[in-house]
């Protein structure tokens, strides 16, 4: 575990294994423990890179809390696949992780071997998309209002995903595991609080309005997965969309959108068997 020091932030990462480089982009509030079980189950197999994304956990930003720009953390991806990649890396991400990684396919193909994105809110591709802007809206005005808990709220009514998978429930990464979390996963827990407000105040509105440039990744060997467990959610219904604006069809995966969290081994199985099938 170390750091990197990037234009206005510091990242934590982690590497572990050996292999060809896989890096691993968390979405939401959870942090490279998050990817503890995944990463350690793929380690055998790859060199694994997970990290804490800019203004998380150990990852502090330079200045003061405030909106995120999504290619900023694309930027952040690239950065340490320079210093801990040896040549191109596959690339997995979830949720808000998998649109990071679509920009960084988009704007560095160069470092990317192949990206699965793992149910990407991808708004602009979902017929309602303008309900969806207007919800992200609201968020906005009610995290400056009356702050991220009022906030949050407005947001899983929005996306009307369940208690397993509202972005409140994301402090336990993918809903939490079925087994009593380990030290790594509990410490992580302690994190989230911050994590929490940052989430839902600075990257929500500006990632759900990012539109990635699907033209670029056209034939860029980008893998669009959706949950065996979240038919008829947005984000499982925009990795669809996704698929079908690329020309391909999307992968299932086990579990929900957190199933990398919830069926570690059975997800790790399944990534393992798309990201080898471009070889």
């Amino acid at each position: 575990m170390t750091t990197l020091k990037v234009p206005g932030a510091t990242l934590y990462y982690e590497v572990r294994g050996t292999g060809p480089a896989l890096l691993l982009i968390c979405g939401g509030v959870y942090d490279a423990a998050g990817y503890a079980g995944l990463a350690r189950a793929l380690a055998d197999r790859y060199t694994v890179i997970t990290y804490d994304r800019r203004g998380n956990s150990r990852s502090p930003l330079d200045g003061p809390d405030g909106p995120q720009s999504l290619p900023e953390h694309a930027d952040d991806a690239a950065a340490l696949l320079d210093v801990a990649a040896a040549g191109p890396a596959y690339v997995f991400g979830n949720s808000s992780g998998a649109i990071i990684g679509l920009d960084l396919a988009a704007r560095y193909p160069d470092r990317v071997r192949r990206l699965v994105a793992h149910e990407p809110p991808l708004f602009d591709l979902l017929p309602e998309h303008d309900e969806l802007m207007a919800m992200v809206d609201e968020v906005e005005k009610t995290f400056a209002a009356e702050g991220p808990v009022a906030a949050n709220a407005v947001l899983q009514r929005g996306l009307d995903m369940g208690p397993a998978d509202s972005a409140d429930d994301e402090r336990a990464p993918g809903g939490g595991p079925a087994e009593t979390p380990d030290p790594e996963t509990l410490a992580m827990f302690g994190r989230l609080e911050h994590n929490f407000g940052f989430f839902i105040g600075y990257e929500v509105p500006p990632f759900s309005r990012y539109v990635p440039d699907y033209a670029a990744l056209s034939g860029a060997g980008i893998v669009p997965a959706a949950g065996e467990a979240s038919i008829g959610q947005p984000p499982y219904r925009a990795a669809l969309a996704l698929g079908e604006r690329l020309g391909t069809a999307a992968a299932s995966v086990p579990g929900d959108h957190g199933g990398f969290g919830q069926q570690v081994p059975a997800f790790a199985a399944r990534l393992d068997e798309l990201l080898r099938a471009a070889q």
